[in-house]
């Protein structure tokens, strides 16, 4: 991706700038990606990452703070993709017997069925971006990213 030209500009940016204008544009374009890959499911991105979060609880409820912790984009307001999900049938909230103000959260059949779908599409969408690195090219890419 030549930074330059998708921003429309012929000055020489510093290279700092230009390194963040570009993981900007590449993020962008990974979450158009995979936006698209869970579109027939009618699930958002951040909806998707509240299933696979109470799927790795292994049949364990979280509460919203452990969802938050989480989370991969914290700018999300939890509850309310919470409630979405609900509508969905994809989750349900309990009331926790012992403390009647924790609420618990679980995964339900029907959202690990979905789930199970929506993985895969995913995965595709993440192959489909990743096609042209090699194994060690993203392990070096990963290491440099880990500076930041």
């Amino acid at each position: 991706m030549n930074v330059e030209a998708a921003i429309k500009t012929e000055k020489k940016l510093p290279i700092g700038r230009r390194t963040i204008i570009h993981l900007m544009l590449i993020n962008n374009r990974i979450n158009e990606v995979i936006v698209n890959a869970l579109k027939p499911y009618e699930v958002s991105l951040q909806q998707f990452n509240v299933l696979r979060i109470l799927r790795g609880q292994q049949g364990i409820p979280a509460n919203l703070g452990t969802l938050n912790e989480r989370m991969v984009s914290k700018m999300s307001n939890t509850t309310r993709l919470v409630d979405k999900l609900i509508l969905k049938g994809y989750v349900e909230r309990n009331i926790c017997p012992s403390n009647r103000r924790k609420v618990e959260i679980s995964i339900t059949s029907s959202g690990f069925q979905a789930l199970e779908k929506m993985d895969k599409a995913v995965e595709a969408a993440e192959q489909e971006l990743m096609q042209h690195f090699s194994k060690e090219e993203l392990l070096s890419l990963n290491t440099l990213l880990d500076k930041i």
